[in-house]
């Protein structure tokens, strides 16, 4: 955390029903009851704040205010707050709650008792610090803004405002605030921009606008609240799309994200779980768009939470109740820089990548798999069997399938806050999935299966270590994926110089892995395969043909590496006067798009990283492209 400071704010019993769910130990609440000295001091130095509010149905709304430092402060008491920013006076709806169509410069004032309880979150993203506050409007008031603008926080410089701009004054009395972590949050640099909004839908159906943004959204702001007691803003950041949608049908869309491990005090999930609400703004800092939605939320924890997002445990899903998206509403710009390293890969629905098991979503399973043979191919490739403890709980994989295999007895370290020296290892499931090499019809036993794997990460660097005297045993999860290769069985060639019933497979380096399963059921004389891995690893490749002697004349190889590596070691070049002797075609080059010669096809096979597939995608438009990546 950026600064802790204890407090008499005691816990509310969402709170204490969520570390009861998680398993967290008891300790105090560190929010401090009042606007701390840390605090005020981040608040004077952040370009924005993120506000929340509730509308007049008792719905919590979030919006996101500034563009430059010094539009918000402490003022001499040290409990109250001011902001000063322009903002969207049609279209925000933490505008529209707090002002009530009062933008004409009259001072509105709180009848409410107390005043109108509010959450902010003032963030300065590019040093990634931030700060929760909570309390109540006392005051506040909208001008017209200035026809040009030179300063002020969302000035921009000169040039004619919009009529549904005006800038904004707000006075907040803080009752509590805490400073939080910056583990989760993508850096970048803020500067102020005018406002000129245009409102796109209000329908809780999302227009493709929004959904586009959703997509590409690395960040997101969002307020709930406790039975109208207290409020909560924060932020959620992760990867670009980590928010993913569920569906988006005409009474609402629904969206659904993971909820990282964090600091596990669980104040917004707190929130959610006697008042299970939430209001959420998502901004494009590119061109100033925005997307503000409020709807009933759930905590899905567990197998249900695995169940829509695999590979979570605690998933929050959102029925949007009320939406609005607004081109150019928000009064700054963000400038994008590093991603936190902390941001775990996209999580995807189940319903959008076949990650499931068999036997449903991922989960624990009291199946082994054990290390019993180990075979060395290169130094950065080696080959894995495994046998399988009960194979009659999953039964035998399919051809093209993966096996998935828990890490998690062996390399978990439990619960961490922050480890910097290890960032992605904080929500590391330890599931892997390995494309399965060996033909499940043998000739293995039916107990038995062989993976073939490169060592790029935690996982693959404990298999590599690990050897058959280690009897390492791992949990099998069951198998999945369908990457079937269905060779095409026109044999009419008669027209077409032979291209008819050729099956064209674009590899690259590991990507043969699943091609290797299926081989064995494949006329190999008219599979094409178009192959480009790195120059360290022809050993694989030497190993590759001496167990399909019939592949090297149907195999078109690219060598790519550093022209360092042009240079052999003996047994280096042994191996490659080896692999040409064999009669595949070589090229010491990465692929071309006029490589891939085999007009005649229609659908063409592919497993490669993002890179290489984008650029095979771009070559084969027009094409069927059955393709599977390294990215599950």
């Amino acid at each position: 955390m950026a600064f802790v400071i204890a407090g008499s704010v005691p816990w509310h019993s969402g709170e204490l029903h969520m570390h009861k769910l998680m398993r967290v130990p008891p300790d105090e609440n560190p929010s401090a009851p009042y606007l701390s000295p840390g605090a005020a001091f981040l608040l004077r130095k952040s370009p924005l704040v993120a506000l929340g509010t509730l509308d007049a149905q008792g719905r919590p709304w979030t919006s996101l205010w500034g563009g430059e430092v010094g539009f918000a402060g402490a003022l001499a008491s040290q409990t109250d707050i001011v902001l000063r920013s322009m903002v969207d006076t049609r279209y925000d709806p933490v505008v529209k709650a707090l002002f009530r169509e009062k933008t004409n410069g009259e001072i509105v004032k709180e009848e409410r008792g107390e005043g109108r309880l509010m959450a902010g979150l003032p963030i300065d993203l590019e040093s990634r610090r931030r700060v929760k506050l909570m309390g109540r409007m006392m005051a506040g008031s909208i001008g017209a803004s200035p026809s040009s603008s030179s300063g002020g926080a969302g000035g921009g410089g000169g040039g004619k405002t919009s009529p549904d701009v005006g800038m904004a004054e707000l006075v907040i009395r803080i009752e509590s605030s805490l400073g939080n972590c910056p583990k989760y949050i993508n850096r970048k640099h803020i500067v102020p921009a005018l406002p000129e909004p245009r409102l796109v839908s209000d329908s809780p159906q999302l227009p493709q606008g929004a959904v586009e943004l959703l997509n590409k959204a690395d960040s997101l702001f969002l307020s709930t609240v406790h039975e109208n007691s207290s409020m909560d803003t924060n932020i959620r950041g992760g990867s670009a799309g980590f928010v993913r949608l569920v569906s988006n049908e005409p009474n609402g869309a629904v969206i659904a994200y993971p909820e990282y491990s964090g600091n596990r005090l669980y104040q917004t999930l707190g929130n959610m779980q006697t008042t299970p609400l939430a209001g959420y703004v998502f901004p494009d800092f590119d061109t100033g768009n925005v997307l503000y939605l409020t709807g009933q939320t759930e905590v899905l924890v567990g197998d249900d939470a695995a169940a829509l997002l695999p590979r979570s445990n605690l998933v929050i899903r959102v029925r949007v109740s009320a939406a609005r998206y607004v081109e150019q509403g928000l009064s700054f710009r963000g400038i994008s820089k590093e991603a936190s390293p902390y941001n775990p890969p996209v999580r995807y629905l189940g319903t959008e990548r076949n990650i499931p098991t068999a036997q449903g979503p991922v989960r624990t399973s009291s199946t082994t798999a054990t290390l019993i043979k180990k075979d060395v191919i290169t130094p950065y490739i080696n080959r894995f069997r495994f046998k399988i403890s009960d194979p009659a709980i999953f039964g035998r994989s399919t051809p093209g399938q993966y096996a998935i295999l828990s890490f998690k007895d062996e390399l978990d370290m439990g619960y961490s806050h922050m480890r910097d020296d290890d960032p992605l290892s904080i929500n590391d499931d330890y599931i892997r999935t390995f494309t399965i090499s060996s033909h499940p019809s043998g000739p293995l036993p039916n107990n038995e299966f062989e993976i073939t794997v490169r060592k790029v990460g935690t996982a693959t660097s404990h298999l590599f270590w690990s050897s058959e005297r280690s009897w390492l045993e791992l949990s099998l999860l069951g198998f999945g994926g369908e990457f079937n290769i269905k060779p095409d069985d026109d044999d009419d060639d008669d027209d077409d110089g032979g291209q008819h019933g050729i099956t064209p497979f674009i590899a690259g380096g590991i990507g043969i892995t699943p091609l290797l399963a299926q081989l064995p059921d494949i006329d190999i004389p008219r599979l094409r395969l178009f192959w480009s891995i790195r120059v360290q690893d022809i050993g694989f490749v030497h190993d590759v043909f001496q167990k399909f002697p019939k592949l090297p004349k149907s195999t078109t190889l690219f060598l790519t590496g550093s022209e360092d590596s042009r240079l052999f070691s003996p047994e280096e070049q042994n191996t490659m006067d080896a692999i040409i002797s064999s009669g595949s075609s070589v090229h010491r080059r990465r692929m071309q798009a006029g490589d891939l010669d085999v007009d005649a096809a229609e659908v063409w096979y592919l497993c490669a990283s993002r890179a290489l597939k984008a650029m095979v995608l771009n070559w084969l438009v027009g094409k069927k492209v059955i393709y599977e990546d390294f990215s599950y």
